[in-house]
């Protein structure tokens, strides 16, 4: 079964690595659009997991409860920064709504009691991000760079990050799905 063709880029779309990206940071890479405006875009990519250790000034280590905390390489861009994306709806004067039950933003003190709490929120670390000027995202999608899929807290959180372009591809259906089964080195095929 097909799902319905979406094809409006807006804040809580997903976008999906086509075939065509085959090297490179956005290979098989679905990215989450926090913003697009007519001045540009910027989206964080989810499922690119980052092995690092934090500084203990922003996590104590010791006080680590909650284990819903991912770590990700969000963009290219400024790769020193850090910006949470998690599920929280506790703080809305310090976050951006980005779809049902997805937020961005937050501050240490956030972050840490999150950390902190063994029920906490499902939280990811997202260092850099990626960006677009104006009608730059635009005439990549029309190039045929990038799949349209209505981002959810599901996808996000609960769907392990190796396997989140595959999953994606399946449940557009269709010839999307087909896709879905090409292996990353084409050789083995």
């Amino acid at each position: 079964m097909e799902g319905p063709a979406y094809s409006q880029i807006q804040k809580g779309t997903f976008l999906v690595a086509t075939p065509d990206i085959d090297i490179g940071f956005f290979f098989r890479g679905v990215l989450l659009v926090c913003e697009h405006t007519a001045n540009g875009s910027f989206g964080l990519l989810i499922n690119k997991p980052l092995e690092l250790d934090l500084p203990e000034e922003i996590v104590h280590i010791n006080q680590e409860s909650n284990q819903r905390i991912g770590i990700r390489a969000g963009g290219p861009v400024q790769t020193n920064q850090m910006m949470l994306l998690h599920t929280s709806n506790q703080i809305e004067s310090q976050t951006l709504k980005i779809c049902d039950d997805v937020y961005l933003g937050g501050d240490l003190q956030f972050l840490q009691e999150a950390i902190a709490k063994p029920e906490g929120p499902y939280i990811h670390l997202c260092f850099g991000y990626a960006g677009w000027g104006t009608g730059q995202l635009e005439r990549e999608f029309l190039d045929g760079q990038w799949f349209l899929y209505p981002a959810s807290e599901k996808f996000i959180f609960h769907v392990p990050p190796e396997k989140l372009w595959q999953t994606l591809l399946r449940e557009m259906g269709g010839k999307y799905a087909t896709l879905s089964m090409i292996p990353e080195d084409l050789s083995l095929n």
